[in-house]
């Protein structure tokens, strides 16, 4: 009996089934980053312009943090795109879902939560 022998990577309908997974998931994440870019370019759509020049010093502030933490979204989600981007290559060379430290399968409840994970739990745990 092959079956008892563990798998050393997952069956070309299993990447099939990951490929789906990655593909709308890439989808949401780039429209999620042109949504930031784009609140990025258009800083003042609430029309504050003729408020109290009182509140412009703290408004000014407010909006210099905010467009901080969207610099800090647009960054986050290019790097999340990357990763994904990398994961279907990975799909492409059949090598997707081995870790790169054990170089045994990832689960794959954790691939189908973190579907661009390198890591296995085991090769995570040890990095902490």
């Amino acid at each position: 009996m092959e079956e008892s022998k563990p798998k050393n990577r997952y069956s070309d309908s299993e990447l099939q089934e990951f490929k789906v997974l990655i593909t709308d998931k890439l989808t949401s994440a780039k429209e999620e980053l042109l949504a930031l870019t784009s609140s990025l370019s258009n800083p003042n759509k609430n029309g504050t312009d003729d408020t109290a020049g009182t509140y412009k010093t703290l408004e000014d502030g407010s909006a210099t943090l905010e467009k901080e933490q969207l610099n800090q979204l647009a960054a986050r989600q290019k790097k999340f795109i990357e990763n994904l981007e990398a994961a279907l290559v990975r799909i492409e060379n059949k090598t997707y879902g081995i870790c790169r430290e054990t170089g045994k399968l990832i689960q794959k409840q954790r691939l189908m939560a973190v579907p661009h994970a390198t890591l296995s739990i085991e090769a995570k745990l040890k990095q902490n």
